[in-house]
């Protein structure tokens, strides 16, 4: 059986390698009979005129890791870090180290980029570990440029799913080499021959060249610390990993003769140094302490303004190593600058030679950030004003590219766009830790005007895997908001059906809550955004009502108990709550108001049925995104660094009369 396995792996690549070279063999066919048009994306990125790269970094490689959610990446960075000693050998070192964010190890994904270093060999690696969560492209794509390669990380049962496809999409158009690692081959329902399949069919898809096309492939199980050539042969180590990084991704081309550059791809900050520059010099080099050789200019339409490079570090396993000077191919950090920006070129004001400033998909999803007019404002907090808020959004704009403000007509409240919900909600988080109390509206889809003048709205690929009991369940729901069906059939492991559909992305919000109830918790739902398309129409609302507090004051044990036989709650017995909040959901369309803070009333008569105690149900469970998923467009989210509340916004009622 084994000689057969062999045998049948081999017939395989052998029919990769002729499908390769047949391809090959047709575009060069093709190319005799009309002019070789280049296409943009294998358009060199820099502005300055081609020029013979002067030598190759045989000891220095640039790689990014990059997947889908949940598909092992930053797992897989721990052991690559392990295998190269940076730990010793009693230090306790803990799990997924380089999510560092309290909100990375709560919600158990990476948000912001990371680098690190490692020595292999006496090759020097270059790791950066990316977001695998579709919201977070845009650090994706700018972290690219500043790499050779790509470790492309594929679950063994999953295989490519809608973020492999955008992550390797983004990557191919930049030139890069990939290679494949199937990661958690030792799950019981791992088949790496589909996946390595669906893989190659993913890169012909994309599009890419003949050398990318021929990627090596490692299997991993990064979890365990091994890795392989052969996924029933692996080695207790990641060496197989690192050979092949040393091996497939290119070494840097660089000029170190030419005129510096470098193109600022990410900001970070440091409680002494202040704000820091980081990015990788394209040519040239770059020295500290340098005040008068260097400058700064976003694009080659802007002018170049004087900097001072104080300080220049180089990656140095988790750390960074202070160094006199950085030469062409190195990614490093700088300081003394605090007005850059990401997008900017670093260059010699002698002779500036800007390169194209960086450039990301535009965001999709906007939200209201308002100041916090309710009547518990400003009992938690301490930044509330406008002001503040104002600086602290612009503030973000520095290093988070994807995101987009804009101030509305009242002055007291910002319109913020960024590429889904769950972007935007990290961002909340992250403020409302820092003592901000906000009032944030519904999320809003950013609609746009087609050539045709008709109006188009963004589209999702959601892909749901479900067990075969509940697909019809998972059809009619998407059905019902406006999805058109791709694909429709029956994994290859268990009783599963997986269902492909194109779904507006207003019709995406608020569907994890939904899908989960739907399917008793079983879906596993995978969304990326697609395209622009021809508006929908209309999407059913939801179809609960909200219970609302009928008055200002303390919710009480009784009036919990009577309002319970109404729908779910979300109060407990001495929350505060005003007229208007959100309390509960209604068992039936439309909101309802209930006096939660009734007191029961005391006499000095014994009641015979005093030894029964009549129980509250549990209050279902109030986070911020489920609470930004719950509300409809005349409600919004007052949050504080210690509560989560909802209620309706100011005015509602007459602008609910004014309809009708």
């Amino acid at each position: 059986d084994k000689i057969a396995v062999v045998q049948h792996r081999t017939m395989r690549r052998g029919t990769i390698a002729r499908i390769t070279m047949l391809a090959g063999v047709a575009r060069a066919l093709l190319s005799r009979g009309r002019p070789r048009v280049a296409r943009p994306a294998r358009q060199l990125r820099s502005s300055a005129p081609l020029r013979m790269a002067a030598s190759t970094l045989e000891g220095l490689r640039n790689v990014a890791i990059v997947a889908h959610v949940d598909h092992g990446k930053t797992t897989l960075v721990d052991a690559l870090l392990q295998e190269s000693n940076v730990f010793r050998d009693n230090e306790e070192v803990q799990e997924r180290v380089m999510d560092s964010n309290d909100q990375e190890r709560e919600r158990g994904i990476t948000i912001l980029a990371k680098n690190a270093a490692i020595d292999y060999k006496g090759v020097k690696v270059n790791l950066v570990d990316t977001p695998g969560h579709a919201d977070f492209g845009g650090e994706v794509e700018r972290i690219l440029n500043m790499v050779d390669g790509v470790l492309l990380v594929v679950d063994s049962v999953e295989g490519p799913k809608p973020q492999t496809r955008f992550v390797l999409k983004k990557a191919l158009e930049l030139g890069l080499k990939a290679v494949l690692v199937v990661n958690k081959i030792d799950r019981p329902q791992a088949r790496p021959d589909y996946v390595v399949d669906k893989a190659f069919d993913l890169f012909v898809e994309l599009d890419a060249t003949d050398e990318q096309t021929d990627f090596d492939i490692v299997y991993a199980s990064a979890l365990n610390g091994q890795a392989g050539t052969e996924p029933d042969a692996l080695k207790d180590d990641m060496t197989a990993i690192l050979d092949a990084i040393v091996d497939s991704i290119p070494a840097p081309e660089v000029d170190a003769d030419a005129p510096a550059q470098l193109l600022v791809a990410n900001i970070d900050f440091d409680d002494f140094k202040g704000k820091l520059g980081i990015g990788r010099v394209k040519q040239g080099k770059l020295k500290a302490g340098d005040a008068g050789t260097f400058g700064a200019m976003k694009g080659p339409d802007d002018d170049c303004r004087a900097i001072k490079i104080n300080d220049l570090f180089v990656y140095d396993n988790l750390g960074r190593k202070a160094v006199d000077e950085a030469s062409a191919g190195e990614i490093v950090m700088f300081s003394g600058v605090s007005d850059i920006q990401i997008g900017e070129t670093v260059t010699e004001k002698a002779d500036p030679q800007p390169l194209p400033c960086l450039e990301v998909e535009e965001p999709t999803v906007s939200m209201s950030f308002a100041v916090n007019k309710s009547p518990l404002a400003g009992r938690e907090g301490d930044k509330l004003t406008s002001r503040v808020i104002r600086d602290r959004l612009m503030k973000e704009l520095d290093r988070n590219v994807a995101l987009q403000v804009e101030p509305q007509d009242s002055g007291d409240a910002f319109t913020v766009s960024g590429r889904g919900p769950l972007h935007l909600t990290v961002l909340i988080e992250t403020m409302r830790r820092e003592g901000f109390e906000l009032e944030i509206g519904p999320p809003e889809v950013i609609i746009k005007t087609g050539d045709d003048g008709k109006k188009q709205e963004p589209y999702d690929a959601v892909e749901v895997q479900v067990p075969d009991e509940y697909a019809s369940n998972v059809v009619d729901l998407l059905n019902r908001r406006k999805g058109e069906m791709q694909d429709m059939g029956k994994t290859d492991v268990g009783d599963y059906t997986y269902v492909k559909y194109l779904l507006p992305t207003r019709g995406s919000i608020g569907l994890r809550t939904n899908l989960l109830s739907a399917t008793r918790g079983t879906a596993v739902i995978d969304s990326n955004f697609d395209s622009y398309r021809a508006f929908a129409g209309d999407i059913e609302a939801r179809d609960k009502g909200s219970l609302l507090a009928f008055e200002d004051g303390e919710a009480t044990s009784h009036g919990l108990l009577g309002a319970q036989d109404r729908g779910q709650l979300f109060a407990t017995p001495k929350t505060a709550v005003y007229k208007d909040m959100v309390v509960g959901v209604h068992q039936r369309p439309g909101d309802l108001r209930v006096n939660v803070c009734k007191q029961k009333q005391l006499t000095n008569m014994r009641s015979a049925t005093k030894g029964i105690v009549e129980g509250l149900s549990p209050p279902l469970e109030l986070t911020l995104d489920s609470a930004v998923e719950y509300i409809s467009e005349e409600e919004l989210v007052e949050v504080t660094p210690e509560s989560i509340r909802m209620a309706k916004q100011r005015g509602w009622n007459d602008k609910k009369k004014g309809k009708k």
